[in-house]
């Protein structure tokens, strides 16, 4: 029986299990939202929520105890200088997890895991269907012949105006 066995396993070995989470958790930290498995998203959750009460804190020992879990400088320090002041108000439940359906190619459950107190809306753009990208060198060149063409009609007008004179 696993009472009170509470460590989510996720079919990985306990150090690729703790690589695993930290880089969730840097993931998460970086981009403000993150896709993933919900049994992931369950298991990213609680570390999440422990690293910003350790940004709350704000000392020497949480900011590197937060380095000693995490392992990536630049997340321990976007954490403690803009998403734990965010939370300075909350008392535990930064994070939400919204679950998104289904994957179509193994039919596993997947969800979106986000800070509560984003201020603006994480939103991904998809392109329209019908319509067609360009590629950059194809919009730099219609730039050019626009602005060439500009030039021609600008340039009779001034060739006049010199004949008159």
């Amino acid at each position: 029986m696993r009472h009170q066995k509470k460590t989510v396993k996720l079919g990985r070995t306990a150090e690729h299990r703790k690589a695993l989470l930290a880089n969730q958790v840097c993931s998460l930290i970086e981009h403000q939202r993150i896709k993933t498995t919900l049994a992931k998203a369950k298991a990213v959750r609680p570390l999440a929520e422990k690293m910003v009460t350790l940004g709350k804190n704000g000392s020497l020992h949480a900011r590197r105890t937060a380095l000693a879990v995490l392992r990536q400088k630049d997340a321990v320090k976007k954490l403690f200088e803009d998403i734990a002041p965010r939370s300075a108000t909350r008392n535990g439940g930064y994070t939400r997890i919204i679950k998104l359906g289904q994957r179509k190619s193994d039919a596993a459950a997947v969800a979106f895991l986000e800070w509560v107190d984003v201020a603006e809306v994480v939103e991904e753009k998809a392109p329209e269907k019908g319509k067609k990208r360009k590629s950059a060198k194809t919009e730099a060149a219609s730039e050019d012949a626009k602005t060439e063409a500009k030039k021609k009609k600008t340039e009779p007008k001034e060739k006049a105006k010199d004949k008159k004179e």
